[in-house]
């Protein structure tokens, strides 16, 4: 997945939010969150969130594989999501692909910083030594995230991405566990 984070105005974290690990009890909020995001058309690499069957079975089959995956709840409806899912081949397992999203009515509440904090301290406690993303290029505050903890620009995928007739650009980011 494309990441997603896109701050819009300076709110305070509401005071019922939760950073949890995800749960059964998420999956069908968290393939709702992926699904609002993905129509925007322009966060993930998808347009639209597999189905609710396909979802299951990948956060099932990615925790199994030692994923960290934890999302962001608020009154009991998930908002956001990140996630580590390490590298199938045995010479990159200490590598793992981010992913995250947060619905847009709750961008711009550190609600994205918070999220990633958590995943990277659980990421590194399981023994995973790499984070690695791809952002399309022009979605700035998410950049500015990554930026801000740590993450560095490894390469630029050019006309990576490709919607409604428009080649966009994406960057290749990685952060080295501490």
């Amino acid at each position: 997945m494309i990441s997603a984070s896109r701050p819009a105005a300076t709110h305070s974290a509401p005071a019922e939010l939760e950073i949890l690990p995800i749960g059964r009890v998420h999956l069908a909020g968290f393939h709702a969150a992926v699904d609002r995001i993905a129509k925007e058309r322009r966060y993930l690499a998808m347009l639209e969130a597999p189905s609710i069957t396909r979802t299951r079975r990948v956060v099932l089959d990615s925790l199994k594989a030692g994923a960290v995956h934890v999302v962001a709840v608020v009154d009991g409806e998930v908002i956001g999501w990140c996630d580590l899912r390490p590298k199938a081949a045995p010479t990159l397992r200490h590598s793992a692909v981010l992913g995250m999203g947060i619905v847009t009515a709750c961008r711009g509440r550190g609600i994205g910083s918070r999220m990633l904090a958590t995943t990277l301290e659980l990421a590194w406690a399981h023994g995973i030594r790499r984070a690695e993303l791809i952002v399309r290029s022009d979605n700035g505050p998410a950049i500015a995230l990554y930026r801000r903890f740590n993450f560095v620009e490894e390469g630029t995928c050019r006309n990576y991405i490709h919607i409604d007739g428009v080649d966009y650009d994406a960057l290749l980011m990685a952060r080295l566990a501490p």
